[in-house]
């Protein structure tokens, strides 16, 4: 690739979606102008897409925030970085104090999890505040698999990944990797990676109500009724508890509950379960044939089996087919990744297990789960008065627009307008926080680190991979981590400490505990000693340095001189590979027995719940979502070269419905919900079944108040304004975005 005399090139891992892609970024002055993929990067050997080519696009996207709003005389406006913090700090600290620390609720988004500093503040400020009113984009995606891996393996953050590079068969439930790269399993060109599987023979198998990109490309492709995946799975394992093809293999020496489980999955044979899932007994009974004949396979579910009634169930019987066919924790099945920043590995061992509901939402007392509460709930939490307990009088939000992502977007909208303070740290002014008292804009993506710490640890391939920032910080701009650590001092009574004091203070917490650990490669050394002894250039590289040697690759501080530290990878601009996956029982578990633990209790308790669903018949339509290669949620909406085409809200109606129904293609047509009502274009198309219709997820850019001009420009609907919050998946608090019940009427019609 060809450069003008003034460019240069930078190496960044792509932050846009799970995948991780490498790139490489070519760089006139300070501003990024092209990316292209990295075919040195250990992980994604090159492959890019549309949303990480338009990298340049998002970065310099003019309607950025540049500097802090402060909102004076009900208006916001622009302010310097001294004064935002200094309102910060005013406006939250007499709320703790008069309210006590869960009158302030602190709401996490997505993107969070794509930084550097999402992963590394946030818990510092939550530990700091003591609030237990967090709510996170978890509850309206992924939460259900957290609860069930927790209840298996003792650990909510114990999540296997299918070995995509070496499996013979692999069944998808509820993802569409093709469009969306892959969730709870980074693997980048996961397109290429299941062609791959189809070259060598391989069988791919796809549980779907839409015919999607994923689906066309399938050798069996299953038209599910939306929200059945449960059952659908049930049926599979009672097959091979019946046609004795259960083989635990390796595993059953650490596995506990098979002959309960048998029990409990009696009822759902292929034929009780077909009616309700509209899914022929017939390929029901071959397809828990085919997984047990395969060599190797793997089950692999993402968010349309988590966002239904019966989330949890089915993430945990995804586990349960990769248990009793032997596949988990073996090469070609379904493996625990093991992250260069992973926890130094305990020995294995009986644990402390996990729990359920150790505290409960005020209002409607949902039980929270790994720590948090419903994002559904957000709202009630803010307007609801209740005799105990005080309403969220303010809020933190960092990286999340819940006006969009969470149901019922209208009432949290005049929620928000209620609260005593809010403080919103977001690049955008969007629907959520135009509400803020405070925005505090993150510099672009250029202008920051990256490292990732979430994606790692469900990486398809051990690997690691370290970028500083592309471009230099603006003059007078922080970064994103001193925002963060800013903020969290503001928010805990320690408002215009030094922020290298929040680094400093984990620093010592981590280095102290690990040093008392019999199994840590540091046990019985000096902390002040280990934390001279960390490089890096910032208090956030120091933090990642000292992960680094503690964690399973690490150097133990000189214990181990060959293994892993900052300085040895930042020899490696392109990543280090750290090989494939690899069998890791019994050691990821922290069940109180210390083994997998097949038929906990709580899910036991929700079967009953799933009895009742082989007699439910929906008699109308019912709604699902959909993602677009092309975008992310509401992120980027407002970046030209990710709209249009078929990245469009449109409604999905099969022929078939809209003939009864009277609608034709481009007709504008109203759908209702137990939320509310919207008004969205049709697309008449067979890719979607019978009985079903599909709205996308992320649109709605239509309130005022915002600074996203280019979104507004094709606003699109919301669809979850069709939702009330009320349906949840009780035991992880999940919010049911699919299968619900709709109503459709041509525009004008009367519904």
């Amino acid at each position: 690739m060809s450069t003008t005399p003034d460019s240069r090139t930078a190496l960044r891992i792509c932050p846009l979606c799970e995948a991780t892609c490498g790139l490489t970024l070519t760089i006139e002055g300070t501003r990024v102008t092209q990316a292209r993929g990295d075919r040195d990067d250990v992980f994604s050997k090159g492959f890019i897409c549309p949303k990480g080519a338009s990298f340049g696009a998002a970065d310099g996207d003019p309607d950025r925030l540049r500097t802090p709003l402060v909102r004076k005389d009900g208006e916001l406006r622009e302010a310097t970085w001294a004064e935002a913090f200094d309102a910060v700090a005013a406006g939250l600290r007499p709320v703790v104090e008069a309210h006590g620390p869960h009158a302030v609720g602190v709401v996490l988004g997505n993107p969070n999890v794509h930084t550097m500093a999402g992963a590394l503040y946030p818990p510092v400020l939550l530990a700091g505040l003591g609030t237990r009113s967090l709510f996170t984009a978890s509850t309206v995606d992924q939460m259900p698999k957290h609860v069930s891996s927790g209840l298996l393996y003792g650990d909510a953050h114990a999540i296997p990944v299918p070995d995509l590079d070496r499996t013979d068969h692999l069944l998808l439930l509820g993802a569409n990797p093709l469009e969306s790269n892959g969730s709870l399993c980074t693997a980048p060109d996961f397109p290429g990676k299941l062609k791959a599987l189809k070259a060598r023979g391989g069988t791919l198998t796809v549980v779907d109500p839409r015919l999607t990109r994923t689906a066309k490309l399938a050798d069996r492709h299953v038209a599910i009724r939306p929200g059945t995946d449960a059952l659908l799975l049930a049926a599979m394992a009672h097959v091979l508890f019946e046609e004795d093809l259960v083989d635990l293999g390796d595993l059953a020496p650490n596995v506990l509950g098979v002959e309960e489980l048998a029990a409990a999955v009696r009822e759902f044979s292929p034929e009780a379960v077909a009616g309700a899932c509209d899914v022929d007994a017939g390929a029901i009974r071959a397809m828990a044939r085919e997984l047990a004949a395969a060599p190797t396979a793997a089950v692999y579910g993402r968010i349309g089996s988590c966002t239904v009634p019966h989330g949890t169930l089915a993430s945990w019987l995804v586990d349960v087919l990769n248990i009793l066919t032997g596949n988990l924790d073996r090469p070609g099945g379904a493996l625990f990744p093991l992250a260069a920043t992973d926890k130094t590995p305990r020995p294995a061992g009986p644990g402390r297990g996990f729990a359920l509901g150790r505290w409960h939402s005020r209002v409607s007392g949902h039980p929270e789960a790994k720590g948090e509460l419903p994002l559904s709930a957000l709202a009630e939490e803010i307007d609801t008065a209740t005799p105990e307990g005080s309403p969220v009088r303010a809020l933190i939000v960092v990286a999340a627009n819940p006006v969009l992502s969470a149901p019922d977007g209208d009432r949290l909208d005049k929620a928000l307008d209620s609260l005593d303070f809010m403080v919103s740290v977001d690049p955008y002014l969007n629907e959520t926080a135009r509400h803020a008292d405070v925005v505090l804009p993150p510099p672009p993506p250029s202008q920051a680190p990256h490292f990732d710490f979430a994606f790692n640890a469900f990486a398809v391939r051990n690997q690691v991979r370290y970028n500083r920032a592309a471009v230099p910080l603006e003059d007078g701009r922080p970064a994103e981590t001193e925002i963060l650590a800013r903020l969290t001092l503001a928010a805990t009574g320690m408002h215009g400490a030094d922020p290298s004091a929040v680094d400093d203070l984990v620093i010592g917490q981590t280095l102290g505990k690990a040093v008392k650990e019999a199994h840590s490669p540091v046990h019985g050394r000096d902390p002040k000693e280990l934390a001279a002894l960390l490089t890096g250039e910032s208090g956030p590289e120091r933090r990642l340095d000292m992960m680094l040697r503690l964690g399973p690759y690490g150097d133990g501080f000189g214990a181990h001189p060959d293994g892993l530290n900052l300085e040895r990878l930042l020899a490696h601009p392109h990543g280090i590979d750290l090989g494939p996956l690899q069998p890791r029982l019994p050691q990821p578990l922290k069940t109180v027995s210390g083994r997998i633990e097949l038929l906990p209790a709580p899910i036991a308790d929700d079967l009953p719940r799933l009895r009742t669903a082989l007699r439910e018949r929906p008699d109308g339509l019912v709604l699902i979502g959909r993602r677009h290669l092309r975008s992310n949620n509401s992120w980027l909406h407002n970046v030209p070269t990710l709209t249009g085409g078929t990245n469009r809200c449109t409604l999905h109606i099969h022929p078939e419905d809209a003939a009864r129904l009277d609608i034709t293609d481009g007709d504008a047509v109203r759908i209702k919900g137990a939320g509310g009502e919207v008004t969205a274009p049709a697309e008449v198309t067979d890719g979607v079944r019978r009985g079903v219709v599909s709205l996308p997820h992320g649109w709605g850019h239509d309130r005022p108040g915002t600074r996203m001009s280019h979104a507004a420009l094709d606003p699109g609907v919301n669809v979850n304004q069709l939702l009330d919050g009320s349906l949840l998946d009780p035991l992880s608090g999940n919010a049911v975005l699919n299968g619900v019940p709709v109503e459709l009427a041509r525009a004008g019609a009367t519904l």
